[in-house]
């Protein structure tokens, strides 16, 4: 029996394993990918992430790449010579379908059959099933629709009008490449029209956010609070620019559709060939079971210890802090965990790591 089975195997069930071979326990990671660094190379082919390689490390690797802004292929390569680095165990195709506990000790039912632990860490992040409105259903066959998960670059899509919908970086960046195929271009979604750029007076952003604290700030400040109800600005690409090219306008937000009809607060259009909806995700955490969630639909949680003995949680959204679901920021949150695990054996008469209390 294993002390700790880690679910996920990107960055935050990498930068727990770490820590959790630093513990002495025994630990198997599993995940649902084909391939170390899946759920980054599964999405779309000109993905560039906006903070610099210097501050996406994990724990006791520096990150080195040819790229200033890795590309999804430079963050899988990283995280292959990762595991390779600390030997880390990790076992591939395996997915889990259900988590109980029974005779003091977890279950996981899985695609490669059960496995049994003592301890339990979440690491499967925030991304889990793509949302789309429901009224998607009601448009006609002839126009091809796309989920970011499945969008991969333009030549998936048909030729004629596109729409992208969504205001966050990835609608952003995608609405920007299709722009750029020399397509009609309709974006829906994008309110906060401010962008940041990826440097600054000669320093990059992240510089000048580590710089202040900003980055450090704890979801339970007063500062992270006011943060943390605002939408994030759009990083890298100016998006008044954007929407100010010819093949590019904007609609306001998508209210309906029906057969090739599509209404938006600022018009209706029948021109309509293409779709991506860069809508986001729902987390989907009922493989847990009874296990309470936030109004979020998150796994209540402090800083990754659940109320549950022996089930902890990393890699999810603002958990501590902005970073805690990033690449450079969860190492924090896995080292916090790790501090935790080791005070909580010394606390219970130095029980072997892993057991329960």
């Amino acid at each position: 029996m294993y002390d700790y089975i880690v679910v996920g195997g990107s960055q935050a069930g990498l930068a727990m394993a770490y820590n959790l071979k630093k513990l002495g326990a025994r630990f198997l990671i599993v995940d649902s990918g084909e391939q170390v660094g899946s759920a980054w190379l599964n999405r779309w082919d000109s993905l560039t992430l906006f903070t610099p390689k210097q501050y996406n490390g994990l724990p006791g690797l520096s990150y080195e790449g040819p790229n200033e802004y890795p590309t999804k292929y430079d963050v899988a390569a990283y995280l292959t010579k990762y595991v390779s680095t600390f030997e880390l165990p990790l076992q591939l195709e395996t997915r889990v379908d259900a988590l109980h506990k029974t005779n003091n000790h977890y279950v996981l039912d899985t695609s490669m059959g059960e496995l049994h632990c003592k301890n339990v860490v979440v690491a499967t992040g925030p991304f889990h099933t793509p949302f789309i409105p429901d009224f998607a259903e009601n448009l006609g066959a002839g126009i091809t629709q796309l989920h970011s998960s499945e969008y991969k670059n333009p030549k998936q899509l048909q030729q004629g009008d596109t729409l992208v919908v969504g205001g966050g970086d990835s609608g952003v960046q995608i609405l920007s490449e299709i722009a750029d195929s020399g397509c009609q271009c309709y974006s829906s979604g994008i309110s906060n029209l401010s962008s940041l750029p990826q440097s600054f007076l000669g320093k990059t952003l992240w510089w000048w956010l580590k710089t202040t604290g900003v980055l450090s700030l704890s979801k339970y400040s007063f500062l992270g609070k006011q943060i943390a109800k605002r939408m994030q600005p759009v990083i890298g690409t100016n998006v008044k620019k954007l929407l100010a090219r010819d093949n590019v306008q904007q609609v306001g937000r998508t209210i309906s559709a029906k057969s090739n009809s599509i209404a938006f607060t600022d018009v209706e259009l029948d021109s309509i060939k293409n779709i991506v909806w860069a809508t986001g995700y729902k987390p989907d955490f009922t493989w847990l079971g009874n296990v309470k969630l936030d109004e979020h639909g998150y796994p209540e949680n402090h800083r990754g210890v659940s109320s549950v003995q022996g089930l902890y949680f990393i890699g999810l959204p603002w958990m501590h802090t902005r970073g805690s679901a990033t690449l450079g920021g969860v190492g924090k949150d896995a080292e916090y965990l790790h501090q935790y695990i080791s005070n909580l054996a010394i606390t219970t008469d130095n029980v072997p790591v892993g057991n329960f209390a």
